[in-house]
């Protein structure tokens, strides 16, 4: 019994030594957190506006720099609207080149797509039998022709000196009628395959046409070979003519407004280089497109004309003359990447210390050091806009973001 009661009153001591620990320890943690909060608080007292959103500068420093407040100007400027598209060609300026005949095609010229072609440049030539009985069939109908208005001219003696029938007369100006008929029927299907006529005589017949460019540009496509059978149904070449080169640019439905006849673009092509080309708008498109919600607008090319490369991509600008909008100071707008803003802030003259707020931009173009831009964001009421010394309050904002890091 005894030996129970002390094994009780051990226990009952480590129990009341342990908890006496515990509060001990958590007293201290709770002192020391105080101790922390107490001097982060004291750190933040005296550092002041730089835990405080926004940016900060002093009158003193503001005068330093020469900072200067504004608003926004209403400014005749060369704004622009963005449009993309690609360089076009009138259907006319497209030429496909096919076979007059069916055939074999023989000595095909050795051209590759990308090739220049002058009109009347010989493609290929054309064989066939039926080209020899042609000639010769023109041949047979001319000398028959020829042999009948002789008959002519003797069945009319004959008549006139009471000697021959005036049915024998007319029976042989029918037939010279119809040989007429015959002749020149020939000879427009040998003009038509290209073979003259004017010279045509049994020791020069040909049993080959040439195939001919029937206009000057660039070879887009080649659709034939050597000893390949040509139906006249199918091409054989596409050609185009960069002559009529022109832009075709698609604008959205909100801009469509500003677009006149005569205004001027500038545009480049990605995949050609940052060369920037120059054309004039000159045909505003009637039809909208509501799957796009765009209209095409075509454009003259001014000066140095790109590579032409059919349906290949551009960028372009069209400037809007004469047309207000809202700018700033060129220098009043800070570019950073993709971004753009402006800085402004309450100039109270009595205040010690000026705080900036930032207010997201959209440039537009420049002229005459001034920017159109939209602004993505409202001013607050009773801001001005920092028109001058933007660029010192941006180096500003950048320090005291590295400080707030560390």
């Amino acid at each position: 019994m005894k030996n129970i009661k002390y094994i009780i009153a051990v226990f009952t001591l480590a129990l009341s030594v342990v908890l006496t620990s515990c509060g001990s320890k958590k007293n201290q943690e709770s002192e020391t957190n105080q101790e922390v909060g107490t001097a982060a608080q004291t750190e933040e007292e005296g550092n002041g506006h730089n835990s405080e959103e926004g940016i900060h500068l002093t009158k003193e420093q503001a005068n330093t720099i020469g900072l200067e407040f504004g608003d926004l100007s209403t400014i005749k400027i060369n704004d622009f609207v963005h449009a993309t598209g690609s360089l076009g060609l009138p259907p006319n300026a497209l030429s496909s080149v096919s076979a007059k005949a069916n055939g074999i095609l023989k000595s095909t010229k050795k051209y590759v797509e990308g090739n220049y072609i002058k009109k009347g440049d010989v493609i290929a030539y054309l064989e066939n039998t039926e080209f020899i009985v042609t000639q010769q069939d023109y041949l047979e109908a001319k000398a028959q022709l020829n042999l009948k208005r002789l008959e002519v001219e003797r069945q009319k003696t004959l008549v006139e000196s009471n000697a021959g029938v005036t049915k024998n007369l007319q029976n042989a100006q029918a037939e010279v009628a119809v040989l007429e008929a015959k002749t020149q029927g020939l000879a427009k299907q040998l003009s038509f395959l290209g073979i003259s006529t004017s010279d045509l005589s049994p020791s020069n017949i040909r049993q080959q046409i040439a195939i001919v460019a029937p206009m000057s540009g660039y070879i887009s496509k080649i659709s034939f070979h050597n000893g390949m059978y040509a139906q006249s149904s199918v091409s054989l070449m596409d050609i185009i003519s960069s002559e009529h080169l022109h832009l075709e640019l698609d604008v959205f439905e909100k801009d469509i407004a500003s677009i006149k006849k005569g205004q001027k673009i500038s545009y480049t092509v990605p995949a050609l280089g940052q060369t920037i080309y120059y054309g004039s708008v000159d045909v505003i498109g009637k039809e909208f497109n509501s799957d796009s919600k765009t209209v095409r607008v075509h454009g003259h090319l001014d000066g140095v004309k790109p590579q032409f490369l059919k349906d290949l991509f551009l960028n372009a600008k069209i400037f809007l003359t004469n047309v207000e909008t809202t700018a700033l100071p060129e220098k009043a707008i800070i570019k950073d990447g993709e971004s753009s803003y402006i800085y402004v802030a309450r100039n109270q003259k009595d205040a010690t210390e000026i705080q900036f707020e930032k207010i997201n931009v959209l440039p537009g173009s420049t002229d005459n050091g001034f920017t159109a831009i939209k602004l993505l964001d409202t001013i607050p009421e009773g801001m001005k806009i920092v028109t001058k010394g933007a660029y010192y309050v941006n180096a500003q904002s950048k320090a005291g973001e590295l400080e707030h890091e560390h």
